[in-house]
């Protein structure tokens, strides 16, 4: 929140601890900021200052005092990019895994924005500083193709690409077992995970999210599969692949937390980008290649 905010409710039920109830009607705080907002004086139950072990009591009228956030201070890197793609109004990057997309705590350097500047510090402001042109994202350990806009007018038309579902996107999952049938599509909506709240998951009351998919290589245990998602839900493809029983190799949140094929990412990459220049209309279909150590993993995995 880059503005100061207050947010006063009334509580409908009762029972629960004050910093719970309140991570529960604002999900984009999470617990450990809620209780420092209390400790601090922030938080108030019917005008006065309570303590986050507080249970609250039906008709509480609540209120979070959320102070402005100062935007980190977002300095260019020189990183070496794999750029697929360049022309006058957008580029296209490879991202590889590992490399976090926007600044945020704890990843205050190193991460794609960065790189980003240090190739291009005249688009500081595309987006603001936090964005440097990149009209969307990819999961820290997912690899692959991210598009970034060299102007305010073509990152708003890319955008309302992406709003419109007007972006064909492909991916390669390498996951566990066979999907059955090797073919369909995933309709299941994602929300925030009622107790995990850095997770996300199937619920009912979440945003609507398709995922197609194609198994197009099987192995002993495991098998290849292409994935078009729709919709763009956090952690869409990771959480469909979950909940469907065939988790991606190596993803640590949602699949098996020990297996010996990956160590340092998961299997999901980023693959091809179809959609049309903002600029001159034309259509554009770009791919990146697979990164070597999951090539070499395919490759043993064929043997």
């Amino acid at each position: 929140m880059t503005e100061a905010q207050t947010i006063t409710f009334q509580v409908e039920s009762g029972g629960e601890r004050l910093d719970k109830a309140v991570v529960v009607i604002v999900p984009d705080l999470s617990r450990a900021v809620v209780q420092r907002l209390v400790k601090g004086g922030q938080v108030s139950v019917n005008g006065r200052v309570s303590k986050p072990s507080y249970r609250v009591e039906v008709g509480d009228e609540v209120v979070v005092r959320v102070p402005a956030k100062r935007p980190p201070q977002v300095l260019p890197e020189q990183v070496e990019l794999d750029v697929i793609y360049e022309d006058e109004h957008l580029l296209m990057i490879n991202k590889p895994s590992g490399m976090v997309v926007h600044p945020a705590q704890g990843h205050e350097s190193g991460t794609l924005v960065n790189a980003v500047l240090g190739y291009l510090p005249q688009i500081l402001d595309v987006g603001g500083p936090e964005r440097a042109g990149i009209v969307h994202r990819l999961d820290k350990d997912t690899s692959g193709l991210i598009i970034v806009a060299k102007d305010e007018t073509v990152r708003n038309a890319l955008q309302r690409q992406f709003k419109r579902r007007q972006v064909k996107k492909t991916y390669l999952a390498l996951v566990e077992g066979h999907p059955e049938p090797r073919q369909g599509e995933i309709d299941a909506p994602i929300g925030r995970h009622k107790r995990q709240r850095k997770r996300m998951a199937i619920v009912r009351s979440g945003r609507d999210a398709y995922t197609a998919y194609r198994v197009i290589e099987t192995f002993d245990n495991h098998s290849l599969v292409e994935l078009q998602p729709e919709t763009g839900r956090t952690h869409q493809i990771r959480v469909h692949l979950a909940w469907l029983g065939y988790p991606a190799v190596g993803d640590r949140v949602y699949g098996r937390r020990k297996q010996q094929l990956l160590k340092h990412r998961h299997f999901l990459h980023a693959r091809k980008l179809e959609l049309t220049h903002p600029v001159t209309r034309a259509p554009l279909s770009l791919t990146a290649p697979l990164p070597d150590n999951l090539v070499r993993l395919l490759q043993r995995l064929r043997r």
